[in-house]
């Protein structure tokens, strides 16, 4: 038994010095494939294992192209891809992988700590420190994450394959002080401020409203002063509250302060609910502010306007901001702060397709509580708009 294990020690170490692998590298790679669902159990994955064993040949099997079969195959995790590293990321398909399956990452793509070389990434900020009403979307991200394994890689309405295009993935979340709102302020901006250096577009997941104001502050010092398209029932423009100048009612007031955003190139959609004044719009239209009501919109489509919108904004650089509460509470109750007779789902997809082709820097869906919807509609309605 002793001259095996011998044996085996030396073609082991002979296996690494080959391949110029440190023990720390070959154990990380091992415990790394150790732990995803084991290949063999998924139909047809020998062809996988063959293709990551020989990669010159890989690209005479049928399937084995850029975001082809090689991903599906791979389950959770990191995709079955070239060596080259060519392809794109996948998010598996349920016809090979079974949902429940894995790591709930996003569209359980893979999961990587850095946004180095992603076009974009999926990243969560469970904050609701800011909230006035009902708390509970600091678990947004982990349940818009949860339901967001149903959406599938196409959109045969739209044509729309992003996974073909770019590569994506789920870089976590970031942490949160959640007994300090200034401080978790600073953490998310510095985070952020990592991301988009890497020129990575952000792809949040909230949380409540007030973490897109240090997520603006770093793509401003980037892109300079951005275009805003505000899907909301408020228009959180709000001086202070309680004495305070940062909670998820101020966002969009505080980057006027500090310039962040081109006011010409604002609009605010699915606006409405009572108020404090008479006339609780007149600060965003003084900054120039274009604010679509929730009245405005009912019974139309927004096709028109989004044609509108489209040309406001140009070929600068905008954020898209989704408070949920932009939808009507019979469409997606999970949100701590519901207003009656709001936008329907398909006028969100409207708005979402209408931003097609324009300069998106980045983008948020925030305030999705889930306590507040025990059937999911609210997270569900999230993925489909992200895929859109």
């Amino acid at each position: 038994m002793e001259h095996l294990f011998v044996r085996g020690s030396q073609l082991l170490w002979r296996m690494l010095c080959k391949e110029r692998l440190c023990l720390r590298k070959f154990s990380a790679t091992f415990l790394a494939a150790k732990f995803q669902p084991p290949l063999l159990s998924i139909p047809r994955a020998s062809p996988c294992v063959w293709a990551t064993a020989h990669p010159a040949a890989a690209g005479s099997l049928p399937g084995f192209h850029r975001g082809g079969l090689e991903s599906q195959l791979a389950g959770h995790g990191a995709p079955c891809r070239f060596l080259t590293g060519s392809s794109f990321n996948m998010p598996p398909s349920a016809e090979f992988v079974a949902r429940p399956v894995g790591i709930s990452s996003m569209m359980k793509l893979p999961v990587q700590t850095s946004p180095d070389g992603l076009d974009a990434a999926f990243v969560g900020v469970p904050l609701d420190t800011g909230t006035s009403n009902r708390p509970g979307a600091r678990f947004g991200p982990r349940h818009i994450r949860a339901e967001s394994g149903m959406v599938r890689t196409y959109n045969p309405s739209t044509g729309a394959a992003p996974f073909h295009s770019l590569m994506v993935a789920d870089i976590g979340d970031v942490n949160v002080n959640l007994y300090n709102l200034k401080d978790s302020c600073r953490q998310i901006r510095e985070a952020y401020r990592k991301i988009v250096a890497a020129g990575c577009i952000p792809l949040t997941l909230g949380g409540d409203h007030t973490i897109t104001y240090p997520i603006l502050q770093a793509v401003a010092e980037k892109h300079g002063p951005v275009g805003l398209v505000h899907v909301d029932a408020h228009t959180d423009t709000g001086d202070t509250a309680l004495g305070e100048k940062i909670q998820h009612g101020t966002p969009f007031r505080r980057c006027v302060d500090e310039g962040l955003l081109d006011c010409k190139r604002v609009v605010q959609i699915g606006i409405r609910g009572s108020s404090y004044t008479p006339d609780p719009y007149k600060y965003c239209r003084d900054q120039g502010f274009r604010v679509v009501l929730a009245e405005d919109c009912w019974l139309k489509s927004l096709v028109p306007l989004m044609g509108e919108v489209r040309k406001q904004m140009g070929d600068k650089a905008i954020y898209i901001s989704f408070d949920i509460d932009g939808l009507d509470p019979a469409y997606a109750p999970g949100t701590g702060a519901p207003e009656i007779a709001g936008l329907t789902p398909a006028q969100a997809l409207e708005i979402i397709r209408g931003c097609k082709g324009l300069n998106i820097v980045g983008c948020d869906l925030v305030e999705v509580a889930p306590i507040y919807d025990a059937s999911g509609e609210s997270k569900e309605i999230f993925g489909t708009i992200k895929q859109t």
